[in-house]
């Protein structure tokens, strides 16, 4: 502690997305790779779970950075589509809350790391369109979806050179987890893509450039943090950047209580 009540270096507040579970919406559900993946990059996990999306500002205060979570897939209405028959909606309430906090830290500047489900948000958020079923839409793709173990790659994606990616993996080219049905079509305003996947070229990662730290990814890294790969650096630098933010703000742990010579 410092003097004042002050606690140095506090560890980063990183706030994860959750939802209502499919088979139980009566229950929030959060995998615990997630939150291990946070902890063990330094960051202090903090679950956010639907609600209005008007709190999404004062929830946004609360944490340094942001986490937005796989899940069922985007109302496509929200990007001006019909619903396609493969469509596996996630539970109502989620999408407009998770938009509203995505948008929210976009004006905030605040570090954003968005997996799977979390990048289609992202990418819908900024007004951006996605592939609502890849084997049926798109000729010649890939299997993005196996039946596989959570941290077993599926297939390659090349990243760009000079992105924040590439900075961040050190690496142009890496083979990751694969478990989705859609993906990015028409870029959001402002995201760079970032990386595609190989053979067929769907947009793997995307990112916004002039921003603090804002990265969406397809595949799933958090389901490396205990089985080696290569994406902790992905939470590292979230953490990072989301503790660089941090530290301009003084936090405090008790009321400065002043002296009566002060008074």
């Amino acid at each position: 502690m410092t003097a004042g009540g002050a606690r140095a270096n506090p560890r980063p507040r990183i706030g994860i997305t959750g939802g209502p579970g499919s088979r139980d919406p009566e229950h929030f559900t959060l995998r615990d790779d997630y939150v291990r993946a946070v902890e063990k990059a330094g960051g202090l996990p903090l679950v956010l779970v639907p609600g209005d999306a008007a709190d999404a500002p004062d929830l946004l205060a609360a944490v340094d950075g942001l986490v937005v979570t796989g899940g069922g897939d985007v109302d496509p209405a929200l990007y001006g589509q019909e619903p396609h028959p493969k469509l596996d909606p996630a539970p109502p309430g989620r999408d407009t809350f998770e938009i509203a906090l995505v948008c929210e830290a976009l004006r905030q500047d605040r570090p954003l790391l968005a997996i799977c489900r979390g990048h289609q948000v992202l990418n819908v958020a900024t007004g951006g369109t996605l592939i609502q079923d890849i084997p049926s839409l798109t000729i010649g793709a890939g299997l993005h979806d196996p039946d596989r173990e959570r941290w077993e790659p599926a297939h390659d994606v090349r990243i760009l050179p000079g992105t924040r990616l590439r900075e961040i993996l050190g690496r142009d080219r890496v083979a990751v987890n694969s478990f989705h049905h859609q993906a990015v079509r028409a870029l959001g305003e402002g995201l760079l893509a970032s990386a595609w996947s190989e053979p067929d070229g769907l947009v793997e990662a995307v990112e916004r450039p002039d921003l603090r730290f804002v990265v969406g990814v397809q595949w799933h890294p958090e389901s490396f943090w205990d089985h080696g790969g290569d994406f902790q650096p992905l939470f590292e630098a979230l953490t990072r950047a989301a503790g660089e933010r941090r530290g301009r703000e003084r936090v405090w742990d008790e009321p400065l209580r002043l002296s009566p010579d002060t008074r």
